[in-house]
This record gives structure tokens, sequence and C-alpha cells, in this order.
């Protein structure tokens, strides 16, 4: 097979002449025409190699086509739909719907077993060519995984030197010395491929480092020097990249929290409620982001991003509305009772969950807006994906908003002063039982923007809510009772750590044990959290 290194660039006219050639009946012609053709270096042609494989091109007049599925209509005669090869316009009848033509009309091309074998490597060869940054990206991480193709050797050479994508760049060298290191019988280019491996901090080389120095018994202590510095250069960068993805992901998981915790942190301290359908807000938020996704009929074909827009709004308000009738049927009796609001609520979240569970089901997908799909490279292996930096951006936004909420508006004020002191804020004329409403549903909406937040991340369930609730509780508790500064650090806290423990040596299980039991000996010390009450409130 020619090298793409080795590119003829070919007109049009020349690839259908060579895809003609494919029809001869002599092999020699035919593998002559099948390396003119890969030899363009044309990425229009990945489709039909493709194709090619599994013998669903054909010539019609002598002109090539990709064949879609054979239809077989009640008298047994067979047709296909036929796409063209190099411009991917289907063939339309009058009523502009694709043509479907008889196979006996059409020149099928099938390949032998050979030339199968041989057509597998073409699509990554070509690809390396691609204009689409991603898709010879892609490609050039492909070229180093087995089987190893040496065919891709000089092009790589071309991309690690000259690609305007420094990603692209680091990939195909990355790639290059892996082809070398698995195809090269030449110990010295082998050592130097293992030396380049660890300068690139290849994290794809460190298990075969790993197995040469475990049974290959043939190194000299030359190379085994050289094998076991590469290995430790490599292995630095692993720990660097395990520390950005668990203060990633822990990063994400706290916001998650301290949407949560903003709520119960309200109600509690103005409420003294420890609100256990809590949760199930959350829950709210998602399906209603669900269900309004469906409405707008957005999906990964049809994306409608605006969706989104107005599911972060629908979210909060929805789950505010069901806080209102939970307050108001069931909450409104047992003001600083905990005790009792603990058992009351538990039966409303039973009641939600199953509720929810008989409208959608067990399990929904969702698909998040495009704008939020894919992420940024910030270093080697160390990738910021949009939807978790969203949901930290987000986070903080309704922080603040609460912070500037409960400081500086009238509504704050009252807040405040129905939370310090019930009856005398009663006596100059604020309805506190207003601002007990209000304040219950401002926590059940921040809890289903959290839900909507959530769908980005991960699916949707009945009982979702569950996941979260004991955390939440536990970071009221740690950042103290009624404060925002408090729930910001101790949520953001208990995110990291947890993500820390659980990509360590713990499973998520004893992940939760160890957090619990550093939850138990903080409290012993700090009883009243990292942020205690200040003046009445420190004696409620």
């Amino acid at each position: 097979m020619l090298f793409l290194s080795l590119r003829v660039p070919a007109d049009d006219a020349a690839i259908q002449s060579h895809i003609q050639t494919l029809a001869s009946r002599k092999s020699s012609e035919r593998a002559v025409a099948f390396d003119a053709l890969v030899a363009t270096g044309d990425a229009r042609l990945v489709p039909f190699f493709d194709a090619y494989r599994i013998g669903s091109i054909y010539l019609r007049d002598g002109v090539p086509f990709i064949g879609g599925d054979v239809i077989t209509d009640n008298n047994l005669d067979q047709f296909v739909s036929l796409t063209h090869v190099l411009t991917g316009e289907t063939m339309l009848n009058e009523q502009g719907e694709p043509e479907l033509v008889s196979l006996l009309e059409l020149e099928n091309l099938s390949p032998n077993r050979k030339e199968r074998i041989k057509v597998r490597s073409v699509s990554m060869l070509l690809n390396l060519s691609s204009p689409d940054n991603e898709t010879r990206l892609n490609a050039a991480k492909k070229a180093g995984m087995a089987p190893l193709k040496t065919e891709a050797i000089p092009i790589l050479s071309e991309l690690a030197e000259g690609d305007a994508s420094k990603k692209i760049r680091h990939t195909a060298a990355e790639s290059l010395a892996l082809l070398e290191l698995g195809t090269s019988d030449d110990a010295d280019l082998r050592m130097d491929a293992i030396r380049r491996l660890g300068e690139l901090d290849s994290l794809r080389a460190l298990s075969l480092l790993e197995n040469m120095l475990e049974k290959d018994e043939t190194l000299t202590p030359k190379q085994t020097a050289i094998v076991l510095t590469a290995r430790k250069h490599i292995m630095t960068h692993q720990q660097k990249v395990k520390f950005f993805d668990n203060f990633k992901f822990g990063l994400s998981t706290g916001s998650i929290y301290i949407l949560m915790a903003l709520g119960l942190a309200i109600i509690y301290g103005l409420m003294g409620v420890i609100n256990m359908a809590h949760g199930e807000m959350m829950m709210i938020g998602a399906y209603t982001t669900f269900v309004l996704q469906k409405v707008f009929g957005h999906g990964p074909e049809t994306p409608q991003n605006h969706f989104f827009l107005v599911a972060l709004p629908a979210s909060f308000l929805v789950a505010a509305l069901v806080g209102w009738v939970i307050e108001r049927l069931v909450v409104r009796k047992l003001y600083h009772r905990p005790f009792e609001s603990l058992l009351a609520t538990v039966g409303v979240s039973f009641i939600l969950i199953q509720v929810v569970r008989l409208i959608f089901g067990d399990n929904q997908s969702s698909n998040s807006p495009t704008w939020l799909v894919g992420g940024f490279e910030v270093a080697n292996d160390m990738t910021l994906s949009f939807n978790r930096v969203f949901i930290f951006f987000l986070t903080m936004a309704a922080v603040t908003g609460v912070m500037v909420l409960m400081r500086y508006t009238t509504f704050g004020l009252k807040v405040r002063a129905t939370m310090q002191h019930r009856e005398m804020a009663a006596s100059v004329g604020i309805h506190t039982r207003r601002m007990y409403s209000m304040t219950f549903m401002l926590g059940s909406g921040l809890a289903g923007l959290a839900g909507c937040a959530l769908t980005t991340v991960s699916g949707i369930t009945p009982d979702m809510g569950q996941n979260y609730i004991v955390d939440s509780f536990l970071i009221v508790v740690i950042g103290g009772v009624g404060e925002l500064v408090g729930v910001v650090c101790s949520g953001l806290g208990m995110g990291i750590i947890l993500q820390s423990l659980e990509n360590s040596f713990f499973s998520p299980v004893w992940a939760k044990i160890i957090i619990l039991t550093m939850v138990v000996a903080f409290i012993q010390f700090r009883p009243a959290g990292l942020f205690p009450p200040k003046g009445r409130l420190a004696d409620v």
C-alpha cells in the first residue's frame, strides 16, 4: 500500500475512473486502482471505503454510488437508494423522495477477502488528512492503537511537525512514538520512542512500559534506566491529572450540594423545620426540565437549545409552587418542631417519589443543550467540560443572588427579622406567616434549580433527591445553621473530599462512611459549625 505522505491529488473524474477499475476481474488492476485512491488522501473517500468493505458500492452507467439497505417488494424484486460517492447527494425521484433503483440495473463492487482486510485501515489513514480538526485528532489517536499500521508513520510525522492544532501535534507525536515502539526491531529507535513518550507524558504508554519492566528479560541496565525514567515522568503526570479530575468533579458535585443546602439553611434557620422532602424538590426541577425538553422537541438530531433558557426559571418556579403547597398543607403547623416536621416530610417525600414514578417510570435520559456539550483542554489530559463549568457559575450566581436578596432588600430584612425574633417582627407589622411561606418557596425553588443543573451531567430518576438530602443536611450543620458563607465552604469542601476518596482506594460506600466519621468528629469540637450564628440566632 502507498504511504499517504506520497499523496497524489486527483480530480473527481480521476477518482471516478479508479473506482470503475475496481470492477475489473484482474486483481493486479484492482490493486493499482485501490492504491491510487488511497494515495489521493481525499477524506471524502472515507464513506466510500466503509461501504466498499461491506459490498455496498454500485456502478450505474459507470458512475459510482453508495447503496442503502436492500428493499425487497412483493414480487421479490430488490431495490436500493443511491448516494453519490463524492458529493454525498442522494438520488431523488420526481416527488423529491429517495429514488429506488433495481439491483438489475446496477453493477456491484464487492472486494475479495484480501482486499477487505486491506481496506480496514484505509478510513483511519484518510481521516488523518481530513480538514476537520476533530476527525483528524481521533484518527491520530487511533493510529497509535492496536492493530498498529506502519503505513500511518509518514503522515503522523507530518502532523506532529506541522499541524496547526497543538493538540493534534501532541497526539500525532504520541501515536508515532507508540507505533515505533510497537513495530520497530531497532533497539535504539525503540529506546528513543520511550524517551519521547516520557517527555510527552503519554498515559497510553504507561501500561506498555510497566509490562516491559515486568516481562522483558532482554533489557540491558541502560535500557531499564530509560524505561524507569519515562515511567516515573508519566506517573508524576498521572498524579497531576488525577488531582485535577478530583478537584473538577468535586467542584461540580459541591456546587450541587450548595444549591441544595442553600434552601435547607434558609428553611431550617428561619422556621426550624427539617424538610426531608427537600430532595424531591430537586427531582421536580429535573423532571420539569425533562418535560420542557420534550415540549420543545429538543434532541441530538433536532437541537432546540433555547428550551434550557426556559427550563432554568421554570424548574425554580415549579419547585417553589410545590414547596408552597407542602408548606400550606403539611408544614404550617409544625414550625420550630423539628422532629414532627421530619416525620411529616418523610411521608411527603415517599408520596412524591411514587407519584412521579407512576407518571414517568423509573429512569429518563436528558439531552443537554449543545452549547454545554464538550469542553476545553486546560493542559495535556486535563479537560474542563462546559456543563460542569456552567454548574459552578450557576451556583455562584445563585449564592450571590441569595446574599443580595437577604442583605440589601426589604424582603431580606423582613426574613432576617422574623428569623431573629418572630414575635417582635410581628409586632412591627411584618406578616410572619407570609415570610415563612415565601421563604419555604425560595428554598424549594433553589433545590429545583439544582435539579435542572443536574440534568446536564446525569440521568433523571424519581429517587434522585435521596442521594443528596443527607449530605445537604451535613453541609448545613458543618457550615453553621443559616450561614450562607458556611454553606459555600462546607459544600465545596465536602464535594472535593468525597470525590478524592471515591477515586483513590475507597468504594463510594466507604467514602460515605469516612465522610460521616469526619463530620461526627468535627461537630465534637465545633458543634455550631465553621461559622457559628451570632447574636440572637446563637441562642436559637
